[in-house]
């Protein structure tokens, strides 16, 4: 939601509730003045009342707004109605219990294109997407990583990438590089996920996943988001 709508929320509810208390106040002196005697406890007795009645339904009066999901690097997810980074993706709409369209679909076209042509697996391409970005196009991390498939600015400028928030170049350059390090780690795939993640030189040393938490949740998640896609 919004800081207009918020505000606008707001300001129609204060509105609700001052009109609701000057037609109590005018209702009180209209029953004072033409009994002041007999309706004098009794009118003040409705006043409060009704005052406490009005405070209760604008306290209790619901504020809807959209909700917005978000999946951590080690797979926590994240609700919020005031997303406060990129990472964060419309999951339900304001007034529906419908969660929003899936948006892990917005980029097959370019997911299948990139897969025909570099002969690498549709499920592990959308499985890396899914891990890295959650398939935010202009996702950035804190080391620097963009784009959906979280590649350095090194990385893409060795690919040719010169736009790594456009999906279909990211994508593009993110399979080519999955390419490159399938035939490095001759088709092992969690090495060659640990070096998507971690930097081929670490594993090539290592000669398996380095023991970094980070790189090894990376492994695993994309490996079970695989058996998904």
């Amino acid at each position: 939601m919004s800081t207009e709508k918020i505000l606008d929320t707001g300001y129609r509810l204060l509105d609700t509730g001052w009109s609701l208390l000057v037609c109590l106040f005018y209702l009180f002196f209209h029953f004072e003045i033409r009994n002041p005697k007999y309706y004098r406890v009794r009118s003040l007795t409705v006043l409060f009342a009704m005052c406490a009645l009005v405070v209760t339904l604008l306290v209790s009066m619901p504020v809807r707004a959209d909700i917005y999901r978000y999946v951590d690097r080690e797979g926590l997810i994240h609700f919020t109605n005031v997303p406060t980074i990129s990472g964060y993706r419309i999951y339900m709409r304001e007034g529906t219990l419908i969660p929003a369209d899936d948006v892990s679909s917005h980029y097959d076209m370019f997911i299948e294109e990139a897969a025909r042509r570099h002969g690498i697996s549709f499920s592990l391409i959308k499985a890396v997407i899914k891990a890295e970005s959650d398939f935010d196009p202009y996702a950035v991390s804190r080391t620097g990583a963009r784009g959906l498939m979280q590649i350095m600015p090194e990385t893409a400028k060795d690919l040719g990438i010169i736009d790594p928030f456009d999906p279909r170049e990211n994508i593009f350059g993110g399979t080519r590089y999955l390419k490159m390090l399938l035939a490095q780690f001759q088709g092992d795939l969690p090495l060659t996920l640990a070096a998507y993640n971690a930097g081929p030189e670490r594993v090539r040393i290592l000669k398996c996943v380095p023991p970094f938490e980070e790189t090894q949740s990376f492994v695993r998640r994309v490996m079970q988001y695989i058996n998904r896609y």
